[in-house]
């Protein structure tokens, strides 16, 4: 009998060893590298709703402490008026895992939607930045939604919103905007890691403390919105790769770390591309 049981013990161990989101000869390597370098915004570019590429109004994205922040100055920011501002790298990519740690903190800029008290994201698979109009909200992409408790109520974080986009999840096409991750609350200003594992249109998932806390397939274009019909019409429907980009949707957050590890499939197309994260596009 107790033979049985250790029989049955490690042929789990054997299938939990081949479901690993990576591979022993992935993870060998842990070749991380930072996207941000702790001193300025190189590498960065804002897009800010209202406001062309590249001006960063009002300083909204800026280093501190060796902290990228988001931050409202009311000389700025007197009300947030729909100013939603993302902060995009400079290279798409499509296979990856993306390392975050993130904290809200302080007050909400007066006039921010009460929804997004807390609340930030990461932004992956997203179009170019130069695609965006000038009052564009948010880029069509996948959001990795950051959110922080209010210190009474339940809120996940690390969830799915999809701005633009749908993906599958066992087997159905989700349509619906967001989709919870299974997560504790985070309450108060206190540092979250979470991390993404991209592989092209294959698969996604949400992690955190290395748990999968949500998983996901076939990022796609939704084509009832109009702006995203035509990304599908140029680049095809499902989206294999793009853009990596962090939220400002009216609440103070800051990141301290913000590190990519480029999977098998991302270091082969960089050899085929310019680059060294392979930007073809």
């Amino acid at each position: 009998m107790l033979r049985g049981i250790s029989s049955c013990v490690l042929a789990a161990l054997f299938v939990l060893a081949g479901q690993s989101s990576v591979s022993r000869a992935e993870e060998a390597g842990e070749n991380w590298v930072s996207l941000f370098n702790g001193k300025d915004l190189d590498g960065w570019t804002p897009k800010i709703r209202h406001h062309p590429l590249g001006e960063n109004y009002g300083n909204t994205f800026r280093v501190e402490d060796g902290l990228l922040k988001v931050a409202y100055d009311r000389d700025a920011y007197p009300t947030f008026d729909e100013r939603f501002g993302h902060l995009f790298y400079q290279h798409p990519y499509g296979h990856y895992r993306l390392r975050v740690e993130y904290r809200f903190t302080g007050e909400q800029c007066p006039g921010g939607p009460g929804w997004a008290f807390r609340n930030s994201g990461i932004m992956i698979h997203g179009e170019p930045p130069e695609n965006m109009t000038l009052d564009q909200d948010f880029p069509a992409s996948i959001e990795v939604q950051l959110l922080g408790g209010d210190g009474r109520n339940a809120r996940t974080t690390a969830n799915l919103c999809t701005p633009g986009t749908n993906v599958v999840m066992d087997g159905k096409l989700i349509l619906q905007h967001c989709t919870s991750a299974k997560t504790k609350t985070y309450h108060g200003d206190r540092w979250v890691t979470v991390e993404v594992e991209a592989r092209g249109d294959e698969v996604i998932r949400h992690l955190i403390d290395g748990e999968v806390v949500l998983e996901y397939e076939k990022p796609q274009w939704d084509e009832r919105d109009a702006h995203a019909r035509e990304l599908a019409q140029k680049h095809g429907l499902l989206i294999q790769r793009g853009s990596i980009s962090l939220q400002s949707e009216s609440h103070p957050v800051e990141f301290r770390k913000v590190e990519i590890l480029l999977l098998d499939a991302e270091t082969a197309t960089a050899k085929e591309s310019e680059g060294p994260a392979g930007n073809s596009d």
